[in-house]
């Protein structure tokens, strides 16, 4: 293993205490963790400067393995509780990593609110478009058409495209990767930390276990290729002619703007209610 790889696994990473973890070899949670644990050490972060909220899924195990201040919270509840900590201590870079129903199913109403309000805290979300820890249920991200637990026969919803939500909810910024490109990814995850606001990065990722065996998809190399093949540069798609094909998606910034950030807002407030006493 290269000298910088172990530096940063003793640096960041609980490795003594916590592993072997419990993801699926070949799963591309991994590769996020990867990313993230670098982008805060380029970043230059101390750990006591971070919190890393999760919720209940694969990626909910994110935090136990990484030594920053951590919350493992209830399932859709990771951006309450990343709120509450931001609001009682803004100093502190508030990181909440979600998977796709944990963000958009049953805390969809979190999310959106989050990035409308503009909190200045950071969504990492995976999508592997499907409930991966529970058993192959299908999520608001899972293609129309494909197999399920839950939808045997083929699923009949349509989906969340979470990038645009959220962009259109209000982030100050958006971003979307896949754990195939691993260098936009951890310039995705950088830029997003550092962003005054609420930012989020979509992962495009693989589940191979309950959503590639059941669709087909094959192993998890042959579906970071799908990743591959399939993930259009936001740059080449505005100078597509023609409208993007339903089964590609964007990569790269889909938002980025400047807006008013809800914890300074609300320190006036605070301080204006305390000059009136």
């Amino acid at each position: 293993m290269p000298k910088e790889v172990t530096k940063l696994i003793h640096k960041y990473l609980r490795h003594d205490k916590t592993f072997p973890h419990v993801w699926c070899p070949g799963c591309g949670n991994g590769i996020v963790l990867g990313a993230l644990i670098r982008a805060i050490d380029k970043i230059g972060l101390q750990k006591d400067e971070v919190v890393l909220a999760s919720g209940i899924g694969c990626s909910g195990r994110m935090n136990v393995y990484v030594d920053f201040n951590t919350l493992h919270t209830t399932h859709g509840r990771s951006l309450t509780f990343a709120t509450g900590v931001k609001l009682a201590n803004p100093s502190l870079t508030v990181i909440s990593v979600m998977g796709d129903g944990d963000a958009t199913a049953i805390g969809g109403n979190h999310l959106i609110h989050a990035a409308r309000r503009n909190l200045n805290l950071t969504a990492i979300i995976i999508n592997n478009q499907i409930y991966g820890m529970t058993g192959g249920q299908y999520s608001p991200t899972t293609p129309y058409g494909s197999y399920a637990s839950t939808a045997v026969y083929g699923h009949i919803e349509h989906t969340f495209s979470i990038a645009e939500l959220t962009a259109t909810a209000g982030a100050a910024f958006v971003g979307r990767g896949t754990v195939y490109h691993v260098t936009l990814l951890q310039k995705l995850i950088e830029k997003a930390i550092q962003k005054r606001g609420f930012s989020v990065v979509e992962i495009m990722s693989n589940c191979h276990i309950h959503y590639g065996r059941r669709n087909k998809m094959g192993d998890p190399v042959t579906m970071l290729q799908w990743l591959k093949d399939h993930a259009v540069p936001v740059e080449k798609a505005r100078e597509m002619t023609s409208d993007l094909p339903e089964d590609k998606f964007t990569i790269g910034i889909l938002a980025d703007v400047e807006k008013p950030i809800y914890t300074e807002e609300y320190q006036k407030i605070r301080d204006q209610s305390t000059s009136k006493q």
